[in-house]
């Protein structure tokens, strides 16, 4: 049997709120995580991701509240990211009912992070995510990646919400992160986010072939096809989306039987 592909709304978390807005500007209220993380729930997604996207120590109190209550009503796995430096955040994180941490600019930073996070509390719970914007020929040491019109080009991880370069080549970073103990690549390129254009199918499809661990892409869904291409082109093993769903423009269930009949298999 095909091993299913899964569906994961995101909901950006500002003092517990959940937002919207495009390049975390424009911020506005999109109410409670919980309630909207319960809906996503009877729609049949497969698993709902909590991004703190305040990132600060101040705010944790909240988002642990959040995953506590979360937790207590959600019966789908439930990964939490933003701000997560330490083994103490994870440790934290997991106590209140996460089931998986993902860790972006702390393991790029520091790289141990990964290999002593998975170490201590395997690597099922690690999601490594990994920001990346292309370059026009690929850094130093780093791997081309094929574009559709029959050239060229290398992508580089940047951290800090896409604004600084870090000179690490995204595939090799990956891979680097699947070494180290990292169960997931959580992949978003800042060329296609918040654009509603689909995928970047180029580099996930480049990272989901290089890598032995799932890929999940994240970043410019705008359409249901775009769906089908993070799997068919992009061969990602779970595709993420926000706005999509947060407006009601698709429900995860819509997504899903349009996949099915497209012959991507999914968990009804």
């Amino acid at each position: 049997m095909a091993l299913t592909r899964r569906i994961i709304p995101c909901l950006d978390l500002k003092d517990g709120r959940v937002v919207k807005g495009c390049h975390f500007v424009d911020l506005k209220d999109a109410g409670d995580p919980v309630a909207l993380a319960k809906r996503y729930n009877e729609q049949g997604a497969d698993e709902v991701v909590f991004l703190d996207i305040t990132a600060s120590r101040e705010q944790r109190g909240t988002i642990i509240d959040v995953i506590q209550r979360a937790a207590d009503q959600l019966f789908l796995p439930l990964t939490v990211g933003g701000g997560i430096r330490t083994l103490e955040d994870i440790q934290q994180i997991l106590r209140a009912g996460a089931d998986k941490v993902s860790i972006n600019t702390s393991a790029v930073n520091d790289p141990d992070l990964i290999t002593r996070a998975a170490a201590r509390f395997g690597t099922q719970c690690i999601v490594v995510a990994v920001d990346v914007r292309r370059t026009p020929s690929p850094l130093k040491g780093g791997t081309p990646v094929a574009l559709p019109d029959g050239g060229t080009c290398g992508y580089e991880v940047v951290t800090y919400g896409g604004t600084k370069p870090t000179g690490l080549d995204a595939i090799r970073w990956a891979k680097e992160a699947e070494r180290r103990g990292a169960g997931e690549i959580l992949l978003t390129s800042m060329e296609t986010d918040g654009t509603r254009n689909g995928f970047d199918i180029p580099i996930t499809r480049a990272i989901s072939e290089n890598v032995g661990i799932p890929v999940v892409a994240s970043g410019g869904v705008g359409t249901l096809e775009h769906f089908y291409e993070g799997f068919a082109l992009g061969k990602a093993d779970a595709c993420l989306a926000a706005s999509v769903f947060h407006y009601g423009e698709f429900t995860v269930r819509q997504v899903k039987e349009y996949l099915a009949g497209r012959g991507i298999p999914v968990r009804q």
